[in-house]
Formats: C-alpha cells, structure tokens, sequence
C-alpha cells in the first residue's frame, strides 16, 4: 500500500511540475550533398513553423534560437536546389542539437517545376520496396520499448517467428537473408544471444540514442550492397555534440543504459554508451528456466578535418551469458521441458571500422576499412549434471572478417555514376561435440574445423533522368567470388545485374519497376561443415553461392507533401538454396532458433518462390495523427528432395502491421500498434523415432516427420501495443517517462506442442514395443506464448 502511495505521490509531482525553460538551440551547416560545398543564404525553417528561421550565412553556417523543446524538423531551401526536409530530431534545453542539411542541385530550370519539400524521399536507383524510419517513430514505437530490431519488424512486408525474437522475415524469406550497415560499415550481428548463420535473437544491440534515420530496403538494392536476398537495412547514426558534453541515463524494460556525447577537440565530436540487462534479477524472481545478462557498447567518433575531408569511427559489441535456472524446486512441465533440452550458451560480438570520405567537385571518395568477430559458445549435459558421461552437446566457433571496401561517386551533367571494389580475408574455427541419432542409430558428431577464406566484389551503377525529370533510370552490376572452391571462384558465375525505373504520370503519380539478381554467400557454418572424417563434406557437394531473382513493380500516389500510398506486386525466383541432406527440406524455413543455423550436410539443389501484393499508407500528419499501415499478401515456398514446392515456415500468406503515434500537447505522446500475422505452417512430430530412448537422450526433444513438412498450420497471431510518453524539458536537464504496455488484451498465440516423457507426476515410463526397442511413453503438452507485458521507462540527459 505504501508503494501505490508513493507512485501516486510522485506522478502527481511530475504531472504538476512546471516546466523552467523553452530555449532549445539548432544549429549546422547547409552544403550541397555532391561535393560537401557550403551553401550561404539558404532559407532554413522550422517544419510547420514558417515564421521561426533563419538563413545561412556565407559559410553556410546557421543557428536557430528560441526553439520549443521537443521532436521537430526544419525544411531548408535554396535557389537551384530542391527543398529538403529533414529527418525529426528532439531539442532539448541541455545543449544545442547539431544538424547539418545536404541539398540536392535541380537539373532543370525552376520555372519548369514546382519543387516541393517532403519527408519522403525519392531514391532513383531503389524506387520500390523502401521505408525511411526517423528517432521519434523509433523512440516512441509502442511494444518496442526502444528495440530497433523490434520496429523493423512492424514494416511492410516483415513478419517474425514469434514475438519474444527478433527475428527478421521479409517478404516470405528466410531469416538468414539480411545485411546491416552501421554509418556505412557492415554489422553480422543485431542482436544479443544471435542465432549463428541467421540474423534473430530476443533482445537489439544498436543503442537507439545513437540512431538518426533507418532506411529499409525490401528489394532494389543498391550495386555496393552485397550478399543479401531479401533486405538491406541502413542505420546512420547522430554525429556527437561538439560544443557541450552532456549525459544521457536510461532505464527500460530489460536494461539500464548511459551515453555520454561531447565534443573531443574543436573538429571533433565523440559519443559512447554502455548497456547491462538486469534480466537475470527478474527472470529469477519470475522463476523463469533460463537467466539471461547481455552487456553491450556502442561508440562514434566523427573528425570533420575540413570541407572536403571527413573521417569516422565506430565500433560496437556485446558480452551475453545465458545460464540455467537449476534452482526451481518443484518446476512444472513447461519449465522442465526447457530446462531438459536448452543449452548453457556464452557469445560476444565485437564490430570496429573506420570511414574516411573525400569530397571533389563532382563527387566524393570512400574508403571503409573494419573488422567484425563472433564467438559462440554452448553445451549442455543430460539432466544439467555435468559430468562426462552425460555431455550431449559442446559447441564453440568463432568468425572473423576483416573488410575493406572503395567506393567513388562522381556526377557528371545529368549523370550519377558509382564504381567500387570491395576485399574480405575470412577465418572461421568449430569444435564440435554433439551425439545424435541418425539411421536408428545414435551417434557422435566430433570434428575441428578450420577455414580462410578471401572474398572480393566489384560493383558499378549509372544513374539519369530524362524526360524533363519525369523519367528516372538506374542501372546497377556487381558480381562477387571467393576461394572456397571451384564452384564460388568464377565471377561470372555470380554476376549480379538490376535496373531501376521511375515514371512520373502526374504530378503525384509514379509508376515504378525494379528487376534484379542478387547473390548471397552461404553462412560460415555450412562453409566449414565437416564429417568425423574432417572432409569438408559441403565443398565436396559443391556449395554454391544461394541466388535470387527480384521482380517489383508498384504505383505511387502522394495525395500531399506528407503521405504516399503505394501499391506493389512482387516475385522472387530463388536457386541453388541448401536443402538439408538429412530432413530433405530447404534450409530457408530454418534459422529461427537459438545458437547455431546451417551447420550440416546440405546440396545447392532447393528452389524458392515467393510472391505477393503489398499495400502501403503512410501520412505524417492526418488530422495530427502519423499513420505507417500496410496490408501484404505472400506466399512462400520451396522445395524438398523430389522437387515439389512445399510451404515454407514464413508462409503465412497475410502480414498486416499498422502503427499510429500523436501529439496531445504539453510534451505528452500516444501511440499504438496492431500486428496481425497469417496463419503459420508447422511439422508435426515423428512419434515413432521421438519415443526411441536412445532418441530422446539425444537431445531430450521431439523429432519432426520431415515426409509431412508444414502440412499443419497454426492459428494467426494478433497482437494491441501501447505506448504513452511524458516529457519535461528544465533549463539544464531532460525528464522523460513512458508506459508500455504489449499485448493489451493478454493474447495467446499458439505454437507447436512439445512432447515430454513423463506422465502428469512427473514419473517417467519405458516399455519395449512390440520390434524389440526400448522406448519411452510419450505425452504432448499443449503450447502457447503471449502474456500482458507493461514497462515503465525512464530516461534523464543532463
């Protein structure tokens, strides 16, 4: 009782509390996106706000002051450039936000066109299949609790494979098959405890307070992204204040967080952050089986040497331990069943890379040097006792990559034209331990595994307008290779075309179409796969590199400066996927579990396709609401052994997200988000094979009856976030609080039940059956997840 008193007492000081100061302060340069140049006398505005701005001075330097503390946008225009709008930022009272404003050169004379500023911008060479989030809808998400992982996957075409993963599924592929870029240096990992060979995992890494813009790629992939089939996500992060240092404290719904940012000398900014879970405390109060603790940092470091110079650093990393909660007296079935088969599992991930770019008077120079390395580490021992004889499983791999990658754009009359190369030296280590049960015969799976590899990539594009500007045209080629073997070290094997166009029918229609190949390596685990033998049994299959046929095409309407809707259709053709030599299923409906994806013996023989229609509304500002809803419909499929096309596990055939966020004043926010998700494919069990002892010691789980693949569904899964925020901006420091409540009306969404092999006490019971094999009796336990979820978070800069 005393605690609610408390509660009560302190909102109700935070509510009544006054606000002491309104004095926010923008500041930056305006230059022109080609060459870096300054531009003076540009008109800069507050977005909304026409009578609160300023102009650029010869130097192109500006400052606005006075500014209401709160999320805003400025619009920045100059005679012979296009409007821009730019990304929203928060301004805040603690110091003066930096924001620097690239402006576009027209190609054609002003009289000729009405040049419009828009939060949406239009990209030549992917004119389909791309989202641009900003800070505050990521900030504000409801049901994301500042995760960014977990906002991507609100965005069309995105579904997940459940929803306490992070999974990132993009139109009916897998979830091995996404790229991240990080200010332009390539990240493997998004999440803590990452499934090694995929992308998911339960928690982000990326320290939202880092982020300025995410841009979203579902197809159209620039020709200096490689090695992706389904999505390329780009995450530009805030350049660090260089006037004033200031602190930033976070509490939220797993971690506690602090960032510090300020200048490092006069050119110089620098920003850093630290995050510990205290998931471990709360897990073991809830007597959950698992006990989690991730650890993670993130820094930049951004010198700006002069105009035509600039260097950037970034680096960020993670330490996760997940341990088994033996301590639960009494634990009931669905605790015992994870405790019986979840692993003890250790990684830590670290990315560093530097960025140097030099700007001409047509263009700029990029050079990304970095290196990235991935340790994974999981055992587990029958009924937890760890003693020898009774190991089951004991894991650990490390990857290393060392990347360095050129790029030169150069602008040449109504020409764009991008050329680069990239090189990669490679190294990748396993030792495994792990006994299983094949061929009615359990046995152990014992190898080291070691592999370097050299990979390089060249790439190019070509971009015009034409039309008087109503007609854009890209075109894009890059082809990759590497030493593996004989079936990856030609080019031309892997020569990756795409074409671009983009039509303007009227003034607020567009007609746009992308086609293009895309390759993507295989992941290191099926790369260094070998038998007991240590052949490297996947080369000797001849692996290849998986391929992709992209095919989009779509209509755009923009009613004003501040919606779109789109309409797309999509087709994916895919060829040479690693079908798995022991389930005989398509590794693309794999991935989405914990430690480790690929590792084993697979053929480049599986084929994809997968298709659909996909609606988009996005409005910034209807009736003050910002609306992102979109409807798609796929399909996913793939083959097996004989060829045939089965469902794949994302084929759930409609994904409809759609979120909603307003202002109510006095610094107050709301916002909420429905998620609805199709129906999923699943496998039923293989009673047979699962009841077998010597099986189930195996692995103290089911086996899944491959020869019925996804021939069962699950019902669709539904979910109600929301969100509420409350800011107060002082004259020195920030307080910031939010609820969030996922899965408002508490949800439970089926999954696959698990057997077990004990009855209702807990007594477990063998027979011989009837040709001569010991087997347990098994008993299925109805699944499901989904529970109501409140988070308060608290967030305090000074």
């Amino acid at each position: 009782m005393y605690l609610k008193y408390l509660i009560f007492n302190l909102l109700f000081i935070l509510l009544t509390f006054p606000v002491w100061s309104q004095n926010g302060i923008i500041k930056g340069r305006v230059y022109n996106s080609r060459n870096n140049e300054a531009i003076p006398f540009a008109n800069i505005i507050i977005n909304g706000i026409l009578n609160v701005g300023t102009t650029s001075d010869i130097n192109g330097n500006y400052a606005i002051n006075g500014v209401s503390s709160g999320y805003t946008s400025l619009v920045a225009s100059s005679v012979g450039f296009e409007k821009h709008v730019t990304e929203d930022f928060m301004v805040t009272n603690v110091h003066p936000v930096i924001i620097d404003i690239p402006l576009t050169e027209v190609s054609i004379k002003l009289k000729e066109v009405e040049i419009k500023a828009s939060p949406f911008v239009r990209n030549a060479e992917s004119p389909v299949s791309v989202q641009t989030l900003s800070i505050q809808e990521i900030e504000k998400n409801p049901g994301a609790n500042r995760d960014i992982s977990k906002v991507i996957q609100a965005l069309p075409g995105v579904s997940y494979a459940a929803s306490f993963r992070n999974d990132v599924i993009v139109r009916g592929g897998g979830p091995g098959e996404n790229r991240f870029y990080l200010d332009g240096v390539e990240i493997p990992n998004l999440n803590h405890f990452a499934t090694q060979g995929a992308s998911g995992g339960p928690v982000g890494i990326i320290n939202s307070d880092f982020i300025r813009e995410v841009d979203f790629y579902a197809g159209a992939f620039p020709a200096d992204r490689g090695n992706a089939l389904s999505s390329v996500i780009e995450f530009r992060q805030v350049d660090g204040n260089n006037e004033r240092w200031s602190v930033n404290s976070s509490v939220g719904a797993s971690d506690l967080a602090l960032t510090l940012e300020g200048p490092a000398s006069r050119s110089s900014s620098l920003l850093f952050s630290v995050r510990r879970s205290y998931l471990q405390f709360l897990f073991s109060a809830l007597k959950l089986p698992f006990l989690p603790t991730y650890n993670d940092y993130q820094l930049k470091y951004k010198w700006k040497i002069d105009n035509r110079n600039q260097f950037t650093l970034i680096s960020i990393g993670a330490l996760d331990k997940s341990r088994l909660n033996t301590s639960i007296k009494n634990p009931d079935e669905s605790q015992r069943y994870i405790l019986g088969y979840l692993p003890v599992n250790d990684q830590w991930s670290y990315t560093i890379g530097g960025v140097y770019r030099h700007f001409r008077a047509n263009g700029s120079d990029l050079w990304v040097v970095s290196r990235n390395m991935f340790k994974n580490r999981a055992y587990k021992y029958m009924d937890n006792i760890e003693v020898p004889e009774n190991k089951i499983l004991d894991y650990t791999s490390v990857e290393t990559e060392n990347k360095f990658r050129v790029e030169a754009v150069r602008n040449t009359g109504d020409f764009k034209i991008t050329a680069g190369a990239s090189a990669e030296y490679a190294k990748y280590t396993n030792q495994t331990f792990q006994k299983v049960f094949s061929g009615q015969v359990p046995i152990t799976i014992l190898y080291d595994s070691f592999l370097d590899l050299w990979k390089y990539g060249i790439f190019g594009s070509i971009t015009r307008s034409v039309a008087a500007d109503r007609l854009a045209l890209s075109l894009g080629i890059r082809t990759d290779a590497n030493n593996y073997s004989s079936r990856m070290d030609n080019p031309l094997d892997q020569l990756s075309p795409r074409f671009s166009a983009s039509y303007s029918l009227l003034p607020q229609w567009y007609l746009n179409f992308n086609v293009g190949r895309y390759y993507q390596l295989p992941p290191y685990t099926t790369l260094g796969y070998r038998n007991n033998a240590g052949e490297l049994v996947n080369k000797n299959n001849g692996l290849r590199y998986i391929g992709a046929d992209h095919f989009v095409t779509g209509v755009e309407y923009r009613p004003d400066d501040k919606s779109k809707i789109t309409l797309e259709g999509f087709y994916k053709l895919y060829h040479a996927y690693p079908l798995s030599a022991v389930d005989a299923v398509s590794l693309a409906s794999k991935g989405a579990d914990f430690t480790t994806y690929g590792d084993e013996e697979v053929f480049s023989s599986s084929r994809g396709r997968t298709y659909g229609l996909e609606f988009l509304f996005r409005d910034k500002d209807l009736k003050h609401w910002n609306i992102l809803s979109s409807l798609t419909f796929v399909r996913s499929e793939f083959t097996d052994a004989s060829g045939q096309f089965l469902p794949s596990t994302w084929d759930n055939k409609i994904i409809f997200n759609m979120t909603l966020s307003r202002k109510l004043g006095h610094n107050w926010d709301v916002g909420l988000k429905w998620r609805y998700l199709g129906s999923s494919p699943y496998t039923p069990y293989d009673l047979s094979k699962s009841a077998i002892v010597a099986a189930w010691d195996a692995r103290n789980q089911g086996y899944l009856d491959y020869s019925r693949f996804n021939s069962l569904r699950l019902r669709a899964f539904h979910q109600l976030d929301i969100r509420v925020d409350k800011a107060w901006y002082f004259s020195k420091w920030t307080f910031m609080v939010y609820l969030d409540i996922q899965n408002l009306y508490n949800f439970k969404s089926d999954q696959p039940d698990f057997l077990v092999n004990y009855d209702g006490n807990g007594e477990i019971e063998k027979y011989t059956s009837t040709d001569g094999i010991e087997r347990y009796r098994l008993r299925a336990i109805h699944n499901t997840s989904g529970t109501i979820l409140p988070t308060l978070g608290i967030k305090i800069e000074i």
